[in-house]
């Protein structure tokens, strides 16, 4: 006889979604108990910024390489390390939430494979957008830009099956506009800086590369221009 096992209520998350979430959660658990004194004794307070100035992205930085022709490893490591690195707790907190729900949902639709590539590509794809465009001498830091590209892969999913159903497909849209709305209602009250260029650039990129990533994804897009 087959022994009968119950589904999980909760489907497990992907090994992939995990490590990235632990990533982004254990250095932040380990800079919050430092900067309160609670592990690391008295260097730990500035672990965070230690961190920033070696892990985080810096537009000057990629300024100097490309004027001298010069790509340090230590610096190009730069495009991906600096989506580990907050600026406190809440942001981390929030990018971590987000990668959860959003990796889960790309993980199950397109494979990990496609997490890691939203996830980095739009990483790297929103810090050298930040670089070329902006001149801002302000660190590039947090996971935002690399969700971002996980919120682009979303929107596609979404855009398919509205196109699928026959329904509105402008509604796909509704996270990225939603989020950037709240962004520029915080940057009312707030100095949010210029991120958000990174963040819009990666989530073009998400939506851009889920064509390739989604089977007959590419299919899709080119019927749907052709109808138009």
């Amino acid at each position: 006889m087959h022994e009968h096992k119950e589904a999980p209520p909760v489907n497990p998350l992907p090994p992939v979604v995990v490590i990235l979430f632990l990533a982004i959660a254990l250095p932040e658990v380990a800079f919050s108990l430092g900067a309160r004194g609670l592990i690391g004794g008295p260097e730990a307070v500035g672990w965070r910024l230690a961190s920033v100035e070696t892990y985080a992205f810096s537009g000057d930085i990629f300024d100097w390489m490309v004027t001298n022709g010069r790509w340090l490893p230590e610096h190009l490591q730069r495009f991906l390390t600096y989506s580990f690195v907050h600026s406190g707790f809440t942001s981390a907190l929030f990018a971590a939430v987000l990668l959860l729900a959003l990796g889960k949902l790309a993980g199950e639709t397109m494979g990990q494979l496609a997490v890691l590539v939203l996830f980095f590509g739009g990483a790297i794809f929103g810090a050298l957008v930040y670089a070329l465009l902006l001149n801002d001498p302000n660190w590039l830091i947090g996971g935002f830009p690399a969700v971002y590209g996980l919120i682009g892969g979303y929107s596609f999913v979404m855009w398919q099956s509205l196109a699928a159903k026959g329904e509105e497909q402008l509604r796909a849209f509704s996270l990225i506009a939603m989020l950037m709305g709240l962004q520029l209602v915080w940057g009312i009250f707030f100095d949010v800086g210029n991120g958000w260029v990174a963040d819009l650039a990666a989530f073009f990129f998400g939506f851009g590369a889920s064509a390739a990533l989604v089977p007959g994804g590419i299919t899709r897009v080119l019927a749907a221009l052709r109808r138009d």
